[in-house]
């Protein structure tokens, strides 16, 4: 079936803030900036970046309130009904808790390791999630994959590991890391996806039958990111941290007083903040949209779109070389993730034949009607 208008928008809106949200953190990370102490230095705050997303996804919560502010004033129902709205509205927030935490610990790791590796690494290596949802799915879910779905991680674990390989080759010594680094942050990736794959599990467990809608379930997460993680900035300030979680032996785990002051001073880095915090706004609106509009599956093959962005972007901008087997890797891995999505050559084809016959059906039936009606006002 041909996609509307607003499906349309929809993906085309989800690429692009998807897109955007990466490549304005990285070029944040990229950004330097004078600081607290007087010196120019990089931005280097990930778990202050990590709470500038949060902020972005409460926005999601501020969204909802205002649209089920608008459609009960309407008094006719509407949000008991539009995909937005709908579900249960009573419930308690701190079922979220749990998964807030996870995505919170989650996203802080992912920025350390962002700031040490490539931005199209951090993308693709985001895909390993789906090797460890499966597993833990059949762990504490007790379900149970096909031979589909076990070649489709099978083909992940390789792409990753080709990834993981290219990233090592492609490294020379004008690039701003060295090879330890670029590999360390990537194995942050990796294991932060365990985390979100734990967050994804927890939430099909355990909040998945409370029909909450999305809107509402990311902003309270986001609420809940947002708080916690910036009280946990306060003892960060005290702690003094070590390489990769700092730049240098001793610096304060997290100074988010520097953070405002390198921001103040380059407009460059305020605007990669803002854009950080609206994109992920946007793209978790049109993430929930895609899933309601269309599929889980379109936006898996939408996301992996913004990848192949966002490594463009990283070629062209970032300095990052491109070497075959990271193109290589990424093939494998999307052919892993469409394998575990039930995307295959078979049913793509099957599913456009299908519209296209059912395209040629409606056209018939319009001819008919046509000439029928042709027939019918002649004398």
């Amino acid at each position: 079936m041909a996609w509307t208008r607003y499906q349309i928008f929809l993906a085309l809106l989800m690429v692009f803030t998807g897109s955007i949200n990466t490549i304005s953190t990285k070029w944040a990370d990229t950004i330097t900036s004078i600081g607290r102490d007087g010196k120019l230095k990089p931005f280097d705050h990930p778990f202050f970046q990590a709470s500038t997303m949060f902020l972005g996804e409460f926005m999601c919560l501020i969204l909802f309130k205002i649209l089920y502010y608008i459609y009960s004033k309407r008094a006719d129902g509407t949000e008991n009904v539009s995909q937005l709205t709908k579900g249960n509205r009573n419930f308690s927030p701190f079922i979220l808790y749990i998964p807030a935490l996870c995505d919170m610990t989650a996203t802080s790791i992912m920025y350390i390791g962002l700031n040490l590796t490539y931005a199209s690494s951090f993308q693709m290596f985001r895909g390993s999630v789906i090797v460890f949802v499966g597993l833990l799915s059949v762990a504490f879910l007790n379900r149970t994959l096909g031979k589909r779905e076990w070649v489709g991680i099978t083909f992940v674990i390789l792409g990753l590991s080709v990834v993981g390989v290219a990233d090592f080759a492609s490294n020379d010594s004008g690039q701003h890391h060295n090879k330890n680094d670029i590999i360390t942050g990537d194995m942050l990736i990796v294991i932060a996806q365990i985390i979100q794959a734990i967050q994804m599990v927890v939430e099909e467990k355990f909040v998945q039958g409370q029909n909450i809608p999305s809107l509402q379930a990311v902003g309270w997460e986001g609420a809940f990111g947002f708080m916690t993680l910036g009280l946990l900035q306060i003892p960060f300030y005290f702690i003094r941290g070590v390489p990769p979680l700092t730049p240098q032996l001793g610096d304060r785990l997290e100074d988010p007083i520097d953070a405002f002051i390198q921001i103040k001073n380059s407009v460059p880095l305020l605007f990669a903040v803002l854009g950080t915090i609206v994109s992920i706004a946007f793209f978790n609106f049109a993430g929930i949209s895609v899933t309601k509009e269309m599929s889980a599956t379109t936006r898996m093959v939408l996301d992996s779109v913004r990848t192949i962005i966002i490594w463009i972007f990283s070629l062209a901008f970032f300095g990052q070389a491109f070497h075959w087997l990271q193109l290589f890797g990424f093939i494998l891995l999307i052919c892993g993730m469409c394998l575990y999505n039930g995307i295959t050559f078979t049913s793509t084809f099957l599913a456009i034949r299908s519209a296209i016959h059912r395209r040629r059906g409606r056209q018939l039936i319009e001819e008919s009607i046509i000439h029928r009606e042709a027939e019918d006002t002649e004398p």
